[in-house]
């Protein structure tokens, strides 16, 4: 049975999952995927990982085209993902609807879980928001950083703390079971993030990559990707 080989953004891998079986029914061939920080996927196909297909940022599959790794015509939009915020299922959801309350809520918090601030999209942002927010010294020793959003999540749905928190993409809080998205963070501190899927120049199999970026972006695929978070 064939393979067709992804490193992708823990955004879409709940996408990904949710189109699996509609891909392996129709082609025969079976997904085999790497998720994680959308800088830790692009070091490694920089470094020579083996990948037929890319779901990153619009900005790194521009960046990768223009390095000669991504297939100029092979591109696919996704969608927008926002960054969100979390709490374990059955928490209480604080107010965040503007700045000063994500405030308050990220202070009241004993823990706060995110993503990888050198490599993960969400990750990189949440930190500077600390900084703009003028909280990031006194949560310090509270912030809990994983390699990707979905570890992150995992574990704040296993945090024994009374007031954890978390933040990471609306996908990865969506996809992980035990926590409960409070909503997208507030004006001011928003990010909205545009994913993209496409061919490596090194692909093994790039007919099966543009059939799966042909299911990933289709008009039909559009409720599944509502559900797993793309807007």
């Amino acid at each position: 049975m064939s393979t067709v080989r992804i490193l992708s953004g823990g955004a879409a891998q709940g996408l990904v999952s949710a189109l699996a079986p509609e891909f392996e029914a129709e082609t025969g061939s079976m997904i085999e995927g790497e998720f994680g920080a959308v800088g830790a996927m692009a070091a490694k196909l920089r470094a020579g990982a083996p990948a037929d297909l890319l779901i990153l940022t619009s900005a790194l599959i521009e960046e990768l085209t223009r390095e000669g790794l991504v297939l100029a015509d092979s591109s696919g939009g996704l969608g927008v993902v926002h960054t969100g915020v979390a709490v374990r299922a059955g928490d209480m959801a604080p107010p965040i609807a503007t700045a000063a309350e994500l405030a308050t809520a990220l202070l009241a918090a004993d823990a706060i879980y995110f993503p990888d601030p050198e490599q993960a999209t969400a990750g990189i942002h949440f930190a500077r928001v600390l900084d703009s927010l003028g909280i990031a010294d006194d949560v310090a020793e509270r912030l809990r950083t994983f390699p990707n959003g979905a570890t992150a999540m995992r574990e704040l749905a296993a945090a024994t703390g009374a007031r954890p928190i978390g933040c990471t993409q609306l996908t990865e809080i969506l996809h992980t079971q035990g926590v409960t998205a409070v909503g997208h963070l507030p004006p001011g501190c928003e990010l909205a993030t545009v994913y993209t899927a496409a061919v490596t120049t090194r692909a093994a199999a790039p007919d099966l990559a543009r059939r799966l970026i042909a299911l990933l972006t289709a008009d039909a695929s559009g409720a599944a990707r509502s559900r797993a978070g793309f807007a």
